[in-house]
């Protein structure tokens, strides 16, 4: 996705910004937790392992000021590498109260490497998102987008929801917000699919809450973009993540998680 100099707001000025709108109450993680997840992909009707994911959640400081950083990487297997290469790296910074501060993921599919980078601030109150978007060619582009709203990535979504308190969620309720894609910013959806038993890796079985993110809706058509499992706890632990790719379907079962 992209890197370029970006010109940096005052920090004063975007702290007041982030007062005016964007924070969440976090009881459901904290600094220091790592999950680890065995990853497989669909190959011709056939599931193969081909890889791990790693995610991590661990104190930082964003332009001087406390922060928490969220990694999540993807390696592909030698057995896959053959067929795909897959190395995606994602960072996210967001403040303890949960608003978005910076997303970058570098993404190596295949033959092609692209980069999407996003800074937010919040000026006067109003949410500015600067994006950098590297293509398969090479070639960079630059976006700015502004509004009275919060706006997220693909993991801030995830620390967001896994926040939610669905005691009065009905399913098949929608959840509107705008997302950071590096390119654009685009209205998409989280769709709570209720709750579902689901034995992960480490050979325990959850109960989760289920939710599907949407892209953008066309003529009525949704696109679903990815489906998680959060356990129906305090914690709210992904155990599952279902990845819709162009060019299949990936999905990701937790083997082993520690809180320290």
């Amino acid at each position: 996705m992209r890197k370029l100099a970006l010109l940096l707001l005052a920090v004063s000025a975007a702290y007041i910004g982030i007062c005016a709108q964007c924070p969440r109450e976090n009881t459901a993680f904290k600094a220091g937790e790592t999950l680890t997840y065995d990853l497989y992909f669909n190959w011709k009707f056939i599931w193969v392992k081909c890889g791990a994911a790693h995610y991590t959640m661990r104190a930082a400081t964003y332009q001087g000021q406390p922060a928490l950083r969220n990694d999540l990487l993807f390696t592909s297997n030698k057995r896959c590498d053959l067929l795909f290469t897959m190395r995606d790296t994602l960072i996210s910074y967001i403040t303890p109260q949960l608003v978005p501060l910076y997303f970058r993921k570098g993404a190596l599919e295949g033959k092609h490497y692209t980069v999407d980078e996003v800074w937010y601030t919040y000026p006067h109150g109003r949410s500015h998102v600067e994006q950098h978007f590297l293509n398969r060619h090479g070639q960079w582009s630059e976006h700015h987008h502004e509004s009275d709203e919060c706006n997220y990535d693909m993991l801030s979504i995830l620390s967001l929801a896994r926040t939610f308190n669905t005691a009065d969620y009905r399913v098949g309720q929608r959840i509107h917000f705008p997302m950071a894609t590096g390119k654009k910013v685009e209205q998409q959806t989280l769709v709570y699919r209720g709750k579902e038993d689901f034995e992960a890796n480490d050979n325990n079985i959850y109960r989760c809450l289920v939710f599907s993110l949407l892209d953008y809706e066309v003529q009525g058509k949704d696109k679903e973009l990815l489906r998680f499992y959060v356990t129906d706890d305090t914690r709210h632990i992904p155990v599952r993540i279902d990845f819709y790719l162009r060019f299949g379907t990936a999905k990701a079962f937790l083997n082993s998680s520690d809180q320290n």
